[in-house]
């Protein structure tokens, strides 16, 4: 059941993402284009995701668990630290270079178009890259 959940919330996803033009890199780097073809779609599109989620997070976290597990899993820290604000930036400069993020160019995948493959490799490796460092770090902290 939750694995059937997850497919069905990760193809709504999809197809709304597919819908709303976010797969589409020029859609997103013309938002960011303020001085040239300033697309402000993406402000609406955001938005909307703002909105149902801020209603959809009262509505559901009303319950005492969720549908498919014990208990809800929310994040318990609220402080910025180095690697939030780090990680955000990060993902900033690229979703303005490249014109994906994640959410965009996993949908996108199944148009087979190479500038997508080699993001979501670019971005596997730097996930595998970021790990290893971390346990690197991790490492040498617990040796010293």
């Amino acid at each position: 059941m939750r694995l059937i959940g997850s497919y069905i919330i990760g193809l709504i996803f999809g197809i709304g993402i597919s819908i709303s033009g976010m797969a589409n890199p020029a859609k997103v780097t013309n938002f960011f284009d303020f001085a040239g073809i300033w697309d402000p779609s993406l402000a609406f599109v955001m938005g909307g995701a703002l909105i149902v989620t801020f209603f959809g997070y009262r509505y559901v976290l009303k319950n005492t668990a969720p549908m498919v597990d014990t208990k809800f899993h929310l994040p318990t820290r609220r402080d910025l630290d180095v690697k939030l604000l780090g990680g955000s930036a990060l993902f900033g400069v690229g979703w303005g270079i490249a014109g994906f993020c994640p959410g965009g160019a996993l949908p996108a995948i199944g148009t087979g178009r190479t500038e997508v493959l080699v993001f979501v490799g670019a971005m596997l490796a730097g996930i595998f890259a970021a790990k290893a460092l971390q346990n690197m770090i991790a490492g040498k902290a617990a040796t010293a």
